[in-house]
Protein backbone atom coordinates (compact mmCIF):
# COMPACT_ATOMS: atom_id res chain seq x y z
CA UNK A 1 0.00 0.00 0.00
CA UNK A 2 2.62 2.30 1.05
CA UNK A 3 4.59 1.91 -2.50
CA UNK A 4 0.86 2.37 -4.58
CA UNK A 5 1.00 5.92 -2.71
CA UNK A 6 4.74 6.51 -3.25
CA UNK A 7 3.67 6.20 -6.82
CA UNK A 8 0.04 7.44 -6.80
CA UNK A 9 0.58 10.70 -5.32
CA UNK A 10 3.60 12.09 -7.95
CA UNK A 11 1.59 11.12 -10.87
CA UNK A 12 -1.82 12.91 -9.72
CA UNK A 13 0.72 16.13 -9.48
CA UNK A 14 2.11 15.37 -13.15
CA UNK A 15 -1.58 14.44 -14.15
CA UNK A 16 -3.03 17.91 -13.00
CA UNK A 17 -6.49 17.48 -13.65
CA UNK A 18 -7.60 20.30 -12.09
CA UNK A 19 -5.05 22.47 -13.67
CA UNK A 20 -6.01 21.12 -17.20
CA UNK A 21 -9.94 21.52 -16.33
CA UNK A 22 -9.82 25.25 -17.78
CA UNK A 23 -8.71 23.94 -21.15
CA UNK A 24 -11.44 20.93 -20.93
CA UNK A 25 -14.01 23.29 -20.44
CA UNK A 26 -13.08 25.73 -23.38
CA UNK A 27 -12.50 22.39 -25.80
CA UNK A 28 -16.07 21.08 -24.98
CA UNK A 29 -17.55 24.74 -24.51
CA UNK A 30 -21.21 24.23 -26.70
CA UNK A 31 -20.99 20.50 -27.39
CA UNK A 32 -23.81 18.40 -26.40
CA UNK A 33 -23.29 17.00 -23.10
CA UNK A 34 -23.95 13.01 -24.25
CA UNK A 35 -20.60 13.66 -26.73
CA UNK A 36 -18.85 15.13 -24.05
CA UNK A 37 -19.34 12.20 -22.05
CA UNK A 38 -17.74 10.01 -25.07
CA UNK A 39 -15.01 12.33 -24.93
CA UNK A 40 -14.30 12.00 -21.64
CA UNK A 41 -14.28 8.17 -21.97
CA UNK A 42 -12.09 8.36 -25.47
CA UNK A 43 -9.55 10.67 -23.42
CA UNK A 44 -9.18 8.06 -20.63
CA UNK A 45 -8.93 4.93 -23.05
CA UNK A 46 -6.12 6.30 -24.65
CA UNK A 47 -4.19 8.03 -22.25
CA UNK A 48 -4.35 4.69 -20.23
CA UNK A 49 -2.90 3.02 -23.52
CA UNK A 50 -0.20 5.51 -23.82
CA UNK A 51 1.05 5.66 -20.53
CA UNK A 52 1.09 2.16 -19.92
CA UNK A 53 2.65 0.84 -23.48
CA UNK A 54 5.24 3.76 -22.85
CA UNK A 55 6.23 2.36 -19.45
CA UNK A 56 6.48 -1.30 -20.85
CA UNK A 57 8.27 -0.47 -24.09
CA UNK A 58 10.28 2.16 -22.33
CA UNK A 59 12.23 0.23 -19.85
CA UNK A 60 13.26 -2.28 -22.88
CA UNK A 61 14.05 0.47 -24.57
CA UNK A 62 16.58 1.89 -22.15
CA UNK A 63 18.11 -1.50 -21.50
CA UNK A 64 18.10 -1.66 -25.76
CA UNK A 65 20.68 1.79 -25.37
CA UNK A 66 22.20 1.21 -22.34
CA UNK A 67 20.97 4.32 -20.51
CA UNK A 68 21.18 3.17 -16.56
CA UNK A 69 18.28 4.40 -14.09
CA UNK A 70 20.42 6.86 -12.89
CA UNK A 71 20.42 8.53 -16.22
CA UNK A 72 16.72 8.57 -16.59
CA UNK A 73 16.12 9.44 -13.19
CA UNK A 74 18.68 12.57 -14.04
CA UNK A 75 17.60 13.61 -17.33
CA UNK A 76 13.42 13.28 -16.16
CA UNK A 77 14.11 14.66 -12.92
CA UNK A 78 15.56 17.66 -15.17
CA UNK A 79 12.85 17.85 -17.68
CA UNK A 80 10.04 17.61 -14.97
CA UNK A 81 11.68 20.69 -13.75
CA UNK A 82 11.60 22.39 -16.67
CA UNK A 83 7.92 21.50 -17.67
CA UNK A 84 6.66 22.76 -14.30
CA UNK A 85 8.27 25.95 -13.91
CA UNK A 86 7.05 26.81 -17.64
CA UNK A 87 3.34 25.86 -16.59
CA UNK A 88 4.34 28.17 -13.21
CA UNK A 89 4.93 30.77 -15.31
CA UNK A 90 2.87 30.78 -18.15
CA UNK A 91 -0.64 32.05 -18.11
CA UNK A 92 -2.38 28.81 -19.61
CA UNK A 93 -1.44 25.72 -20.73
CA UNK A 94 -0.85 25.61 -24.28
CA UNK A 95 -3.68 25.25 -26.60
CA UNK A 96 -3.94 22.58 -29.89
CA UNK A 97 -5.86 22.58 -32.44
CA UNK A 98 -9.39 20.50 -31.85
CA UNK A 99 -10.86 17.95 -34.32
CA UNK A 100 -14.23 16.92 -32.26
CA UNK A 101 -14.11 13.27 -33.74
CA UNK A 102 -10.55 12.69 -32.19
CA UNK A 103 -10.51 15.53 -29.34
CA UNK A 104 -10.70 12.93 -26.47
CA UNK A 105 -7.63 11.27 -28.11
CA UNK A 106 -5.90 14.58 -28.82
CA UNK A 107 -5.59 16.88 -26.83
CA UNK A 108 -6.90 15.54 -23.92
CA UNK A 109 -5.93 11.99 -23.79
CA UNK A 110 -2.75 12.97 -24.96
CA UNK A 111 -0.42 15.19 -23.93
CA UNK A 112 -3.09 17.06 -21.38
CA UNK A 113 -3.88 13.58 -19.55
CA UNK A 114 -0.87 11.30 -20.23
CA UNK A 115 1.70 14.40 -21.04
CA UNK A 116 5.94 14.41 -20.95
CA UNK A 117 4.92 14.99 -16.92
CA UNK A 118 3.23 11.48 -16.84
CA UNK A 119 5.26 9.98 -18.85
CA UNK A 120 8.68 10.88 -17.31
CA UNK A 121 7.17 10.65 -13.70
CA UNK A 122 6.00 6.80 -14.96
CA UNK A 123 9.23 5.65 -15.87
CA UNK A 124 10.62 6.50 -13.01
CA UNK A 125 8.40 5.25 -10.87
CA UNK A 126 8.75 1.79 -12.46
CA UNK A 127 12.48 1.71 -11.94
CA UNK A 128 11.22 2.06 -7.94
CA UNK A 129 8.47 0.58 -7.94
CA UNK A 130 7.92 -1.61 -10.28
CA UNK A 131 5.20 -2.24 -13.72
CA UNK A 132 2.51 -3.55 -11.57
CA UNK A 133 2.19 -0.84 -8.81
CA UNK A 134 2.79 1.65 -11.31
CA UNK A 135 0.48 0.81 -14.31
CA UNK A 136 -2.38 0.62 -11.02
CA UNK A 137 -1.07 4.11 -10.09
CA UNK A 138 -1.51 5.19 -13.43
CA UNK A 139 -5.10 3.71 -14.18
CA UNK A 140 -6.19 5.42 -10.63
CA UNK A 141 -5.34 9.09 -11.63
CA UNK A 142 -6.78 8.54 -14.79
CA UNK A 143 -9.85 7.49 -13.60
CA UNK A 144 -9.82 10.27 -11.09
CA UNK A 145 -8.94 12.65 -14.18
CA UNK A 146 -11.84 11.27 -16.05
CA UNK A 147 -14.47 11.88 -12.60
CA UNK A 148 -13.05 15.69 -12.21
CA UNK A 149 -13.91 16.03 -16.30
CA UNK A 150 -16.89 14.59 -15.92
CA UNK A 151 -17.69 17.15 -12.49
CA UNK A 152 -16.61 20.21 -14.67
CA UNK A 153 -19.58 22.13 -14.26
CA UNK A 154 -20.02 21.60 -11.07
CA UNK A 155 -16.39 22.06 -10.00
CA UNK A 156 -16.62 25.40 -12.43
CA UNK A 157 -19.21 26.75 -9.83
CA UNK A 158 -17.47 26.12 -7.42
CA UNK A 159 -13.71 27.30 -7.33
CA UNK A 160 -14.25 29.29 -10.53
CA UNK A 161 -11.36 30.08 -13.04
CA UNK A 162 -9.02 31.86 -10.93
CA UNK A 163 -9.36 28.81 -8.30
CA UNK A 164 -8.43 26.07 -10.92
CA UNK A 165 -5.65 28.35 -12.07
CA UNK A 166 -4.05 28.50 -8.63
CA UNK A 167 -4.48 24.88 -8.23
CA UNK A 168 -2.44 24.50 -10.97
CA UNK A 169 0.30 26.65 -10.00
CA UNK A 170 0.56 24.76 -6.36
CA UNK A 171 0.61 21.32 -8.75
CA UNK A 172 3.15 22.56 -10.85
CA UNK A 173 5.85 23.76 -7.79
CA UNK A 174 5.36 20.18 -6.51
CA UNK A 175 6.46 18.86 -9.39
CA UNK A 176 8.89 20.91 -9.52
CA UNK A 177 9.96 19.91 -6.12
CA UNK A 178 9.62 16.21 -7.44
CA UNK A 179 11.90 16.75 -10.07
CA UNK A 180 14.78 18.29 -7.85
CA UNK A 181 14.35 14.91 -5.74
CA UNK A 182 14.77 12.39 -8.94
CA UNK A 183 17.60 14.15 -10.10
CA UNK A 184 18.86 14.12 -6.12
CA UNK A 185 18.72 10.21 -6.43
CA UNK A 186 20.04 10.04 -9.35
CA UNK A 187 22.91 11.93 -8.74
CA UNK A 188 23.51 10.11 -5.24
CA UNK A 189 23.37 6.64 -7.16
CA UNK A 190 26.10 8.51 -9.34
CA UNK A 191 28.19 8.73 -6.72
CA UNK A 192 27.22 5.45 -4.66
CA UNK A 193 27.93 3.18 -7.84
CA UNK A 194 30.71 5.40 -9.35
CA UNK A 195 30.45 6.87 -12.25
Amino acid sequence: MKSFGLCFVPLFVAVDAIGVLPLFMNFTEGIEQNKVKKIIIQSMITAIIVALAFIAVGTATLKLLGITVADFMIAGGTLLFVISIRDMLSVEKNRYAIDLESMGAVPIGVPLITGPAVLTTSMLLVNEHKLFITSLAIIANILIAGGIFFMAPFIERTIGTTGSKTVSKITSLLLAAIGVMIVRRGIAIFITQGI
